[in-house]
């Protein structure tokens, strides 16, 4: 099985992903990770600006969905449950779709409790105030190209949708309902 997870800025998507890999054995595929390679390849500071303008540059040369093509060609080779990690354009959802089976999961969460998330996990990217947060979600949030990033039409194709703003217990539990669903599917 090969899944994707999208969702806003903060919402949860890395401790899905780090649940999954921990107790469902499944690998981990990163965009942001490949992209920052990107950056550091290119000897820029590993930043969100630079992040997107590296992404939609990669998207731009080698069409909208090459990065997640990567990455799911290195899951397709390791043979296991994968997840890659995060789908922000609509053209990497169609490719992914059109490779077979492939499963969106989205996540989102209240955004004054993604900010404080963000500011507790203390990342390269995630050093900004609340209203740099709010801009950057903004900027990600909606756009017409498919290689660009519109986290609301992602969210908006994802088969299965994740709100959490309660504890990382019951988030757990959401991702378990998920799976016993998918599981019913198969």
């Amino acid at each position: 099985m090969v899944m994707g997870i999208t969702g806003t800025l903060g919402a949860g998507k890395g401790t899905v992903v780090d649940y999954l890999i921990k107790n469902k054995g499944f690998r981990h595929y990163s965009v942001r990770e490949f992209i920052s390679e990107e950056i550091r390849k290119k000897g820029l500071p590993v930043n969100r600006d630079n992040m997107v303008k590296v992404a939609n540059e990669l998207r731009r040369l080698h069409g909208p969905s090459y990065i997640v093509d990567c990455l799911y060609d290195q899951a397709k080779k390791e043979g296991s449950d994968s997840i890659i990690e995060s789908i922000r354009t609509t053209g990497e959802i169609d490719s992914l779709r059109g490779k077979g089976a492939f499963i969106l999961l989205s996540v989102d969460a209240d955004p004054e409790v993604r900010y404080q998330r963000i500011i507790q996990r203390n990342s390269e990217t995630d050093h900004i105030t609340y209203e740099t947060f709010l801009l950057n979600e903004q900027r990600e949030m909606n756009g017409s190209d498919p290689g660009r990033q519109n986290l609301q039409a992602c969210m908006k194709e994802a088969d299965y949708h994740i709100t959490n703003s309660g504890t990382v217990a019951e988030l757990y539990l959401q991702v378990e309902d998920i799976l016993g669903k998918i599981k019913e599917y198969e």
